[in-house]
């Protein structure tokens, strides 16, 4: 969510694109046409009049058709699965991600970069962006005195030179770093799953991001208290994340906290909120089916 962004692809919402909203929207016609087509018959047997203008009677009968099958294929506007191993709650929703209640994760490079003046080094429309602008009120410095905080017991593994890396900072963290920041229940759990370039493009891969998710739940799994813990589509900003689209990105974060939560519990609820151009390129009822397969999953082996 930092860095330099390519545009984004256009969204499409109006008709059903997944192979399971075709299969939903082609089913759904085939049994409305059925249906309707009884009541036509049953209808004409008893009021002639009714069927003495077939057009008209087939034109509305497709047209119900239709209109149903649409209504059944819509687009979802979000997807909540229940968990009884452990007793949590995932959700993922299209919505504003910093009006939720509980804590939040935002994702940084591995130098927790903060400058966002010439809009070169980060991007004041990305997640972390964001956070300066509506959690701290573009107070910079003392986003950075709660950094500095809390990565004092952090060794850099690295130091950057200035003639190399002439904006922004320049110490480089581990990838999985988190920092901890705020106080609870409203606290920021910032973790580095990409790397700054010393040309203020920021990359990732997916073991860094499966790495950084790793290292994010234990990280809430410390200090959360198991209260609800809020995070965008993380990685799906990342210009040169091109290992995965936003379908398989939201997958892999559900996959590693649910595999977490099965090794020792995370937080109560998961909400993962995505920006309404994100939405039109995630397949929820595919995403629905997965989180009912990973449920179904845990309580066959309790």
């Amino acid at each position: 969510m930092t860095g330099r962004r390519s545009s984004s692809r256009p969204a499409r919402r109006r008709l059903p694109r997944s192979w399971r909203g075709r299969r939903v929207f082609a089913g759904s016609v085939l049994a409305a046409f059925g249906g309707v087509s009884a009541v036509v018959q049953f209808a004409g047997q008893l009021f002639p009049d009714v069927v003495s203008r077939p057009g008209l009677v087939l034109a509305g009968s497709v047209a119900l058709c239709l209109a149903w099958g649409l209504a059944r294929a819509r687009p979802q506007a979000a997807v909540r699965q229940e968990f009884g191993r452990p007793g949590m709650t995932v959700v993922v929703e299209e919505g504003d991600l910093f009006e939720q209640p509980g804590h939040l994760v935002v994702g940084f490079t591995d130098t927790f970069d903060t400058l966002v003046d010439d809009g070169v080094v980060i991007n004041d429309g990305s997640v972390q962006g964001q956070l300066l602008a509506r959690r701290y009120a573009g107070d910079v410095g003392r986003l950075d005195a709660e950094l500095a905080a809390a990565l004092a017991g952090v060794a850099p593994v690295a130091w950057e030179s200035p003639r190399d890396k002439p904006r922004g900072k320049r110490a480089r963290y581990p990838i999985g770093t988190v920092a901890v920041l705020g106080t609870r229940p409203d606290l920021v759990f910032g973790v580095a799953y990409s790397r700054m370039g010393n040309d203020c493009v920021a990359s990732s891969g997916v073991q860094d991001l499966w790495l950084g998710l790793s290292r994010l739940w234990d990280a809430v799994r410390r200090h959360g208290q198991l209260e609800r813990v809020t995070m965008p589509l993380t990685g799906a900003g990342l210009a040169r994340l091109h290992d995965l689209d936003e379908d398989s990105l939201l997958r892999l974060i559900l996959l590693s906290f649910v595999v977490h939560s099965w090794e020792r519990q995370v937080c109560r609820e998961l909400r993962v909120v995505v920006r309404p151009g994100e939405l039109g390129r995630i397949d929820l009822p595919e995403t629905g089916a997965f989180l009912s397969g990973l449920a179904a999953g845990a309580r066959r082996h309790i």
